[in-house]
């Protein structure tokens, strides 16, 4: 049976990328975006390639509106199998923890750490009742416990470090199912949040999301990787 993916931030970058390479697998991808124009723009250009992608309107900003997605989903599809948390922003790149305006820092948390919160507490209880479900976290390595040191970029980095922390937590609630939760370094990629010096492509980055989309049930869960190599945070 063809399994189905929600990607949020699907509509660009890594997000883009991801619902193209696991459409290609035999995923049927949902592809989630803020701005339905955008969106339903990416899907079409992937549906030109022959894919299976639909566009869904997902902002995570909006938690009131999670489970509207969830039934969505389930009302075509009958299930939830695969959620990738892409959506995240980095407006802080050159900001010391001191110098960011509440505000920007409330948004920053809003977006990285309690939308995948939301989408995670409002999808996971699908997955445990058909006892089958993949949730990977795109995760950063700034967000580990030894980039804390320094003070730059230091909302995003709490976000991502809190985000590994909800991995553990919701792979924990999920242990006695075959429900597996990730998280993941993409690395540093060419994208709009990563700057047209960054070290990998999109199309390069997808390894590990690949992998830990598909995992057999004694995979790993609770698990923080780049690639297929586990890292300490």
């Amino acid at each position: 049976m063809e399994k189905n993916v929600l990607v949020s931030g699907g509509n660009r970058g890594i997000g883009f990328e991801a619902c193209r390479q696991l459409a290609e697998t035999g995923f049927k991808v949902w592809l989630g975006s803020r701005d339905e124009e955008k969106g339903n723009e990416a899907a079409s250009r992937l549906q030109k390639e022959g894919l299976d992608v639909q566009q869904i309107f997902l902002d995570v900003a909006q938690p009131d509106r999670m489970d509207e997605v969830r039934d969505r989903i389930l009302k075509e599809d009958g299930r939830i199998d695969v959620l990738i948390n892409n959506a995240g922003i980095f407006p802080d790149k050159r900001s010391s923890i001191l110098d960011i305006d509440t505000v920007t820092f409330e948004d920053i948390q809003l977006v990285n750490y309690f939308g995948p919160y939301f989408l995670m507490s409002s999808l996971m209880p699908v997955m445990l009742e058909n006892n089958y479900g993949r949730i990977v976290n795109v995760a950063a390595e700034m967000g580990v416990s030894q980039a804390m040191d320094a003070p730059m970029a230091g909302a995003y980095k709490a976000s991502k470090y809190s985000l590994n922390a909800l991995t553990r937590l919701f792979a924990g609630a999920a242990r006695r199912k075959n429900v597996k939760v990730n998280s993941v370094s993409p690395g540093w990629v060419k994208t709009e949040l990563g700057g047209e010096k960054a070290e990998r492509k999109p199309e390069e980055a997808m390894e590990g999301i690949l992998w830990l989309s598909q995992l057999e049930e004694d995979g790993p869960t609770g698990k923080f990787f780049r690639d297929r190599d586990e890292l300490e945070f």
